[in-house]
């Protein structure tokens, strides 16, 4: 007996993706558009002529509903006679569709099985999820000021709480400004400032003062070039040795302490679970150095036609094939694990083909 069947994880509640199975105008838009029959309950006809794998039209009818866990509908297509079984369980991200169709009167041929069960694939893995994201969307009220959101979005990534840390951040710089600018003027401003200013100009009397008593006992000592001379000479030596000194002793100091740079940021990948259409990677990111590593980047290479469907412990974002992610400081001597489910259209699912963690590969690639 020649069987089709196939299964896939997605990141939306069971309510939702019994909603897409059962409601006909969602229906049209991920596998076929249906009509029911009049005058009999339960009854649809998919349009499914013309599609890969179909020789016509199938009429479907209801056998077995158990909301939203379990749908059985007995298939007619042209006389061929199946049972297809949609079978919803809750999942820690979701839920998991899986479709079973069993031929119980005639059979298809080796032609018709092969694109039969490709066109059921790519509806599963591909349209369908597109419809659930679309219908999740439909479902949340946007206005604000009001009640708020209707449903829960499923979470696609973390980059909303890293932002809010930023903004938090840039706001506690800029009021950390504002307080220093107005310190640095009260203390421009303070009245007792005006000491040191009263006191630079008590030095310049205290040599006038000597200077008559010197007239008085030596008069013949005036026309001499000694005074202009020695006031001449000590300010000039004073203020070129002295700068020269202390910028020359600076440079050898700093250069002596300066800190050794820190490790580098090591990481390692793994493949922690695979699914047919699809699998779980994980990166762990060691930090060995003495100090928290603030910034750090890695960078996922996924196989061509593949997609990140979740994530967890890290911001992302996908350009392409490559997977760029970021978050919170690796603490010193520890670790950061960033987990992330992939979606894959094809049956076998491909690992990543890199990883790189500041720009050095990953290990387990």
């Amino acid at each position: 007996m020649i069987e089709i069947g196939a299964h896939v994880d997605l990141s939306h509640p069971p309510d939702r993706v019994w909603l897409a199975l059962t409601d006909r105008e969602l229906l049209g838009r991920w596998f076929a558009e249906a009509d029911m029959v009049e005058g009999v309950p339960d009854r649809l006809v998919l349009h499914t002529a013309g599609l890969p794998g179909f020789d016509a039209d199938v009429e479907v009818e209801v056998t077995e509903r158990r909301v939203p866990e379990l749908l059985v509908l007995r298939c007619d297509e042209a006389g061929r006679l199946t049972e297809l079984t949609c079978a919803v369980t809750a999942t820690k991200q979701g839920s998991r569709l899986t479709v079973r169709e069993v031929p119980t009167h005639g059979s298809w041929s080796e032609e018709q099985h092969d694109p039969r069960e490709q066109q059921l694939r790519q509806a599963l893995t591909v349209r369908l999820p597109a419809i659930l994201d679309w219908l999740a969307f439909q479902q949340v009220d946007l206005r604000r000021g009001e009640v708020g959101m209707t449903t829960e979005l499923p979470v696609l990534g973390a980059a909303g709480p890293a932002r809010a840390r930023r903004r938090r951040r840039a706001a506690v710089a800029g009021l950390a400004g504002v307080v220093l600018a107005a310190g640095l003027v009260a203390w421009l401003t303070l009245p007792g400032e005006q000491g040191p200013s009263a006191a630079a100009p008590s030095g310049s009397p205290t040599p006038t003062t000597p200077s008559p008593s010197m007239a008085a006992a030596a008069p013949t000592a005036q026309p001499k070039a000694t005074p202009s001379a020695r006031p001449t000479r000590s300010p000039t030596p004073t203020t070129t040795v002295r700068p020269s000194r202390t910028p020359s002793a600076k440079p050898s100091r700093t250069s002596t302490a300066a800190p050794p740079p820190p490790p580098p940021l090591v990481a390692r990948y793994d493949t922690d679970s695979s699914r047919l259409f699809g699998y779980t990677g994980e990166v762990v990111v060691d930090n060995p150095g003495p100090a928290p590593a603030e910034q750090w980047v890695v960078v996922v290479t996924l196989a061509e036609g593949s997609s990140v469907d979740d994530v967890e412990g890290a911001d992302w974002r996908q350009d392409g094939q490559s997977i760029t992610f970021s978050g919170l400081a690796v603490p010193a001597g520890g670790t950061r694990t960033i987990r992330f489910d992939v979606r894959d259209s094809r049956p076998k699912a491909r690992e990543p083909e890199g990883c790189t963690v500041g720009g050095n590969p990953c290990a387990g690639l």
